[in-house]
């Protein structure tokens, strides 16, 4: 596969149900798993638990869809290329009411100058101005992340106070009003 722009017929885009097929449920999952790999290898994830990631990957798709929210997995013609969840928040001094939170966006190397995370963050923003939510947060590390963090910037997400107790180090906690 090569580093340009995927023609947007050749990307698809699965919401993971009950009903998914095993296949696309395993390709979830790994790349979940796959994601973690990568933020424990990064400075300051020291207290990042991989277990806990290891059940969510285990109860997908029911570790989004128990909490409001959802996943979707990307496909390149046959190739699983990218994964993002989201999940409902609870209201606090920190989060507006009816809010999501964003998680877990990961494009496989090999799928990376696709644009399949802009496609995957699109879909979420999307859903979630469908279903008359205000806002969608996210945490990231500019440091690790830098593609990812400068995409959030293009795409109107914004520094925002903390909300999460996330134990990642150089975190930056974001928000994208609806």
């Amino acid at each position: 596969m090569t580093n340009q722009l995927a023609a947007p017929e050749a990307v698809r885009l699965e919401t993971l149900s009950e009903e998914s097929s095993a296949e696309s449920l395993a390709a979830a999952r790994e790349m979940l798993l796959e994601y973690g790999r990568f933020v424990i290898e990064q400075p300051g994830a020291a207290r990042f638990c991989f277990g806990s990631l290891e059940q969510e990957a285990a109860r997908l798709p029911h570790s989004y869809l128990d909490q409001g929210g959802g996943c979707l997995l990307a496909t390149i013609g046959e190739t699983p290329g990218g994964f993002i969840a989201w999940r409902a928040l609870s209201p606090s001094p920190q989060v507006l009411a009816e809010a999501w939170e964003m998680k877990r966006l990961w494009a496989r190397p090999t799928a990376r100058g696709l644009g399949l995370g802009r496609r995957l963050t699109e879909a979420v923003i999307d859903r979630a101005a469908a279903a008359g939510r205000r806002a969608i947060y996210l945490d990231t590390a500019p440091a690790s992340m830098s593609a990812a963090y400068r995409m959030y910037q293009q795409m109107g997400f914004h520094p925002c106070a903390r909300y999460n107790n996330t134990p990642v180090d150089d975190l930056v906690w974001m928000v994208k009003l609806l």
